[in-house]
């Protein structure tokens, strides 16, 4: 069957463009609905007030603050020979979208939250609906406007391209480029921001005043709350989007420069399949519900509408595959020994739902309260502070073996069914359900918040009784989704990679014609260029990542200080006769974070910089240039992924093992139990949200500035 390219890409288009404004609209009804909810009383709005504008004032300064560089970024990219005006002005596209869906999530997570807390007395049913339909504004902006971004500017690059798939594509390496550079920015300021004021909360409040960790006495307890939404909510956010973005992108690259000539619908698949997601999530979005006796069953319940859109995710996976690959593809152009068949690339997407499943089930095993892992570490603590980090840490390392198997495995069977491009495919089904996970783990901060505004404001006991649990689920949620965004983001890391390489042998053949075969670089560990580049590339997600702890280290550390401050200065606030000044600490915190976010943030994009300039300048000659730039690649995934995984799964585990012991186990709070939980939930903390999560777009920021820079590595 022969399918013409401008058929196969404008239906391929309109679907994503479909699919992605009724996620917006969707998300837009969702909206509208969570404001029209009572907002309680005037205590519990003062307290909303608060978390509300320390929050806008965190994303209003930090986004101004990248705005600059994203300019000045724009402006070489749009004068360099290689790259051009399509690409920089995609890479403007991308930078606002990015920012955007998590700014407006973020919007909405801080007026959710007081929404959940007055809900809360109706019972946990009623919590429950308010908190996840505010999470689901966000997860489904972040697929809406991502796949409307790919798809919106790519029809746009053909109209302008008369249609030239190959020049159009190079260009949607600027957008992929764009959300890449937001994210890292989001991630690192939002993490260093939430942990610093967490651990400036936490270690005066908890540890040497002896308050709950939301009393209004705590001077830092407001910059704790607005903290859980610019790093769970809008952090995540960008997360999420820059790697659905880039995934996306990447496998209609790869898709072109493997299938183009002979499967031109190969190209815009992976549209397909984030659209069919889009309608999938929304309609799971209904199944999570509960009744108000099931408080065992929370997990269950937001669980149920992941399951329901997986399910009918896989029901139409199957069927626009048939549509598009009706006689399959030609074996040999995937350099496999046999054709490959519409089924087999069915069931590429069908692993990528399952590893999906399986990393979200791995992730909680290892973060869960229920299970071995959090236990062990609770019953390490009985024994004191050291006992705990040791525990801790032995379970950190742990959690990397399962996941890193699953994925490896999932890659193996992927290749053996339609080669790299079965990978791709496989990698764009798990982010396909992005907007669903994403709803998961945004439920999380407005929880937590609704917690804290409902101790702040002197509920009814039985209102935080509907929130503690809440609140407790969305703590292995947000790991839950971690360990998910970890995991898609190796995987995209891996078609990242291919894509680069499929690149620059076609800039080669460009360039060099038939001579490419002498002139292409290979990378044989054998190779002393590959094999420094591999060192460095490994090296960076543990500088990176010591640079983010280091950084919350400092903030938190001036975040002590002027919680002790105000504790020693202002008469009568542990009586409560006297209001703290929240104003002061997040104005501290925000700065701090700004300040402390520029440096890490500059590691992924300058070094692929430095290597394409000492090729340039003739330093590295002849393709060294090409191999230590793939090396560099190769061992940032490697290493990255493992220190992701350990920070993230660690952090979630130590938090969960306090939470066990608060529950009443081995002594409950104030025990020596609690107090050396307390030291592990603190040294995990900026592992879990600030260092860990944050190597997801490194590594990936890492591969797009290579691939956007490929064409200065050829001679």
């Amino acid at each position: 069957m022969t399918v013409t390219t401008g058929i196969a890409t404008s239906w391929a288009i309109y679907a994503g463009l479909l699919a992605g404004i009724l996620a917006i609209l969707y998300g837009g009804y969702l909206i509208s609905w969570i404001l029209r909810q009572p907002a309680g009383n005037a205590r519990m709005q003062e307290i909303a007030q608060a978390i509300q504008e320390g929050a806008m004032a965190f994303l209003t300064r930090q986004y101004t603050t990248v705005a600059v560089v994203a300019v000045i970024l724009a402006v070489i990219i749009a004068v360099a020979p290689p790259l051009g005006w399509q690409a920089a002005i995609g890479f403007l596209v991308g930078a606002v979208l990015s920012g955007a869906a998590g700014f407006i999530g973020m919007v909405v997570s801080v007026r959710a939250n007081v929404r959940t807390a007055e809900a809360a007395r109706d019972g946990l049913s009623r919590a429950l609906q308010v908190a996840f339909r505010g999470g689901a504004i966000t997860g489904l902006l972040v697929v809406g406007l991502g796949l409307l971004a790919v798809s919106g500017y790519y029809w746009i690059l053909l109209t302008l391209n008369a249609g030239d798939q190959a020049r159009s594509l190079e260009a949607m390496i600027g957008l992929a480029f764009g959300c890449s550079l937001i994210s890292v920015f989001a991630r690192l300021g939002g993490g260093i921001y939430t942990k610093a004021a967490d651990v400036g909360a936490d270690l005066v409040g908890k540890v040497e005043a002896g308050i709950p960790e939301d009393d209004p006495r705590n001077p830092a307890v407001i910059a704790d709350n607005v903290g859980d939404n610019v790093g769970d909510c809008a952090g995540m956010a960008a997360d999420l989007f820059e790697t659905y973005v880039v995934t996306t992108v990447a496998a209609m690259l790869l898709g072109h420069l493997l299938l183009g000539k002979v499967m031109p619908g190969a190209v815009t698949f992976p549209i397909v399949l984030g659209a069919a997601s889009i309608v999938a999530s929304i309609i799971g979005t209904f199944f999570v519900r509960m009744g108000n006796n099931a408080r065992g069953k929370i997990m269950s319940a937001l669980y149920s509408g992941l399951v329901i859109a997986a399910v009918i995710s896989a029901i139409l996976f199957y069927f626009l595959t048939a549509r598009e690959f009706p006689d399959g593809i030609r074996g040999s152009v995937l350099g496999l020994q046999h054709n490959v068949t519409s089924w087999g690339i069915f069931v590429c997407a069908l692993i990528g739902l399952i590893i999906t499943g399986l990393i979200t089930y791995i992730t909680e095993y290892y973060t869960g309260t229920q299970f071995s892992p959090v236990k062990r570490i609770a019953s390490a603590s009985v024994t004191g502070h050291a006992t705990n980090i040791i525990s801790g840490l032995a379970v950190s390392m742990q959690a990397t073996a399962l996941p890193a198997i699953v994925i490896v495995v999932g890659i193996l069977v992927s290749f053996s069914l339609a080669g790299l491009y079965g990978v791709a495919i496989a990698v764009m089904a798990m982010l396909s359900m992005a907007g669903i996970i994403v709803a998961i783990d945004s439920f999380g901060p407005i929880t937590d918040n609704a917690g804290g505004i409902a101790e702040m404001a002197d509920l009814p006991e039985e209102v935080r009784g509907v929130t503690d649990p809440l609140d407790a689920v969305g703590n292995t949620t947000k790991a839950v989704t971690k360990g998910y965004a970890i995991g898609s983001a190796a995987l995209a890391a891996v078609v990242l990679f291919a894509s680069f390489l499929q690149e620059l042998s076609n800039k080669c053949h460009a360039t060099a014609g038939a001579a490419c075969a002498t002139h292409l670089p290979t990378f044989g560990i054998g190779e002393p260029y590959v094999l420094t580049g591999l060192l460095i590339g490994g090296l960076l997600p543990y500088l990176f990542s010591s640079l983010s702890m280091e950084a919350v280290g400092r903030s938190g550390g001036a975040v002590v200080e002027e919680v002790r401050r105000q504790f020693r200065e202002i008469p009568g606030i542990m009586e409560g006769t006297a209001k703290p000044d929240y104003g002061t600490t997040v104005d501290i915190v925000t700065r701090a974070a700004l300040k402390e976010m520029v440096l890490p943030a500059l590691i992924p994009v300058g070094v692929p910089i430095i290597v394409v300039l000492l090729t340039v300048f003739n330093v590295l000659k002849g393709n060294a240039g090409a191999q230590m730039m793939g090396g560099i690649l190769v061992g940032s995934i490697v290493t990255g992924l493992f220190v992701a995984i350990s920070m993230t799964s660690g952090g979630g585990a130590w938090d969960n093992a306090k939470k066990y012991i608060e529950d009443g186990n081995y002594g409950g709070k104030g025990s020596i139990a609690h107090a050396a939980a307390v030291t592990g939930d603190t040294v995990g903390d900026p592992y879990k949200d600030t260092a860990g999560p944050a190597i997801n777009p490194m590594i990936k920021v890492l591969n797009i500035v290579a691939l956007l820079l490929v064409g200065f590595l050829v001679h």
